[in-house]
């Protein structure tokens, strides 16, 4: 795809006078960053002058065109507020123990998180019933692997259990689905060891 290689050329330029002695980076002490052409701009006080700035520079000086229904100004002062960026999510959370105080918690977003949950949905459709259960273990596997590595910044416990759970779910449907007599876990076994046992891998 060229769309990104023509983004990266055209906002290097936005990159090199952001960060000037006339940009943003010096008179608001404002951070640029940039993935392609998604960018988030972080500063104290977003006001007036930087939006303008941004702007003109994009559309007058670039030519480019804004996309004004993607771009919002997030203001992280509640646990309420969320800014997203590549899957990720960063906001205030309460203190676990306490609760008197906050920190800033970076987690997979919630739209991350539906979209892996539709791709585990997929991979145990079932369609894929008659695949041996160690070979559909091995491709989740490789999945979930590459999944965690990306999201393994932050806190990503909870999200982590999440699809954890839901994985065991998806595959204990499987497996009833697969018996004409209705199929259950060993006895001395959990659902948990028993996938575990089969080399299903938890993040």
């Amino acid at each position: 795809m060229i769309s990104p290689l023509l983004a990266n050329i055209y906002l290097h330029w936005f990159d090199r006078v952001f960060h000037s002695k006339q940009g943003p980076a010096q008179w608001a002490n404002a951070a640029l960053v940039r993935y392609a052409d998604d960018f988030v701009v972080l500063a104290r006080h977003l006001g007036k002058r930087i939006e303008t700035f941004i702007s003109e520079k994009l559309e007058k000086w670039l030519g480019l065109r804004v996309n004004r229904a993607k771009s919002r100004i997030v203001k992280l002062r509640t646990a309420q507020e969320r800014l997203e960026f590549l899957g990720y999510q960063i906001g205030l959370a309460a203190d676990l123990r306490t609760r008197a105080h906050c920190y800033w918690r970076l987690e997979p977003s919630a739209k991350a998180l539906r979209a892996e949950l539709d791709k585990l949905r997929a991979m145990t459709a079932a369609r894929y019933s008659l695949i041996p259960l160690p070979e559909l273990i091995g491709r989740l596997n490789r999945h979930l692997k590459g999944w965690a590595n990306y999201y393994r910044l932050g806190h990503p416990r909870a999200t982590f259990r999440q699809v954890n759970q839901y994985v065991r779910r998806r595959l204990y449907r499987l497996l009833r689905r697969r018996s004409q007599r209705p199929w259950k876990v060993p006895a001395h076994l959990s659902p948990y060891y028993y996938f575990q046992q089969l080399g299903l891998i938890y993040l």
